[in-house]
């Protein structure tokens, strides 16, 4: 595949696409960073932050009747959106819009959430500049691989549309539905990212992985079709327990509003089912995880054999994590990790799952060397 193409632009697509990868994460920290110190409304318009560029430092700058313009602001811009997806025939989000009761409430001006929030801003116009930027540096495989520019031009697109919907998630006074939909497009954002980075590598880790085994690879097995099932599993299950994160998220939300954010250790107890089917959840992930790792790493490829460390090492940070918030009164310094370790799992899930798909099409057991040969004659 890269004999043809320049070898310093593919060089260059691989470790800005990477670069984009870290920086979605980064984002992804700083969002939880954003909803555990309960700064999601801490710029109560969009994309400006009280309709300047540069926040406000003090209440003084603001007029005194801020409140009632932004949500004035707010619920014209909902009820404009309600009507539009009415009619596009999504009548009950629509009729969540319409009674979501908090989009009438203003919360009072803090510097501190506000700047939070606006760093978190900040943060994603770098990384929508850092997307299209990749989309660029994907012009080289326009010839011989379109996949991966097409990859990255639909990542680039997503973040725009992830863009639009971050202004919803706040005209919408955090909407839980928003907040879900917003966190399972950033899921899509890192798949599309990671699909295109390894594409474009495949062929150069196919070539160490020929290295690494070279007596072995006459002998290695393609992964069969179940193992690839298991996968996919494994992986819906990891989205699916992000999802139910955060609407756990959200419980924790109203139960902290319910007890005007005193009793903190008492938090937990009240947050309902959702808690205990996201807690008992985590066991169904981590057996199932465990039986992929173990079928994965009988093929002897090293790749996957350090994907499996890795997804296995993750899990371990994730339970610590889980623990920790459970027992000890949801620590928000530990809220943004547990999230961030979750998104990390997941992409070195896909990132196995890609492996597999490859050995299965016969590109990761590439026949060995005739020196290879010899040896194992």
């Amino acid at each position: 595949m890269e004999n043809n193409l320049n070898t310093a632009a593919l060089r260059r697509f691989r470790s800005f696409g990477i670069l984009t990868v870290v920086a979605v994460y980064l984002l992804i920290l700083v969002g939880g960073v954003v909803r555990s110190t309960g700064s999601g409304m801490g710029c109560p318009d969009w994309p400006k932050c009280f309709g300047q560029w540069v926040p406000p430092t003090e209440a003084s700058q603001l007029s005194p009747d801020y409140k009632e313009v932004y949500t004035a602001q707010r619920v014209a811009k909902n009820q404009k959106l309600a009507r539009t997806l009415q009619k596009m025939g999504f009548a009950q989000v629509a009729g969540s819009i319409f009674a979501h009761p908090t989009q009438y409430i203003e919360t009072d001006f803090n510097p501190v959430k506000t700047w939070i929030e606006y760093v978190n801003r900040l943060l994603g116009a770098l990384i929508g500049v850092f997307v299209f930027l990749t989309v660029v540096f994907a012009l080289p495989y326009w010839r011989r691989d379109r996949t991966i520019f097409w990859l990255a031009l639909a990542s680039f697109l997503l973040t725009g549309v992830q863009g639009y919907l971050g202004s919803l998630v706040v005209s919408t006074n955090l909407l839980p539905v928003m907040v879900t939909v917003h966190m399972a497009l950033a899921l899509v954002i890192v798949a599309l990212l990671l699909y295109a980075v390894d594409r474009a590598q495949w062929g150069r880790r196919a070539s160490l992985e020929t290295d690494d085994n070279l007596v072995q690879a006459r002998t290695i097995q393609r992964p069969a079709l179940s193992l690839q099932v298991w996968l996919w599993a494994a992986l819906l299950l990891t989205f699916w327990q992000i999802v139910l994160g955060t609407q756990v998220r959200e419980q924790v939300d109203i139960v902290s509003a319910a007890a005007d954010y005193l009793g903190r250790e008492t938090w937990v107890s009240k947050l309902g089912s959702v808690f205990s089917l996201h807690r008992t959840m985590s066991a169904v992930v981590v057996l199932v995880n465990v039986y992929v790792g173990y079928e994965l790493w009988q093929l002897s490829l090293t790749w996957l054999q350090r994907l499996v460390t890795a997804t296995l090492g993750i899990i371990g940070l994730e339970i610590v994590a889980g623990i920790v918030l459970a027992s000890f009164a949801l620590p928000p310094a530990v809220q943004p990790v547990h999230l961030t370790l979750a998104t990390v799992l997941f992409g070195a899930q896909f990132l196995m799952l890609l492996a597999v798909a490859r050995a299965r099409k016969g590109r990761e057991t590439i026949a060995p060397s005739d020196a290879a040969r010899r040896v194992v004659a």
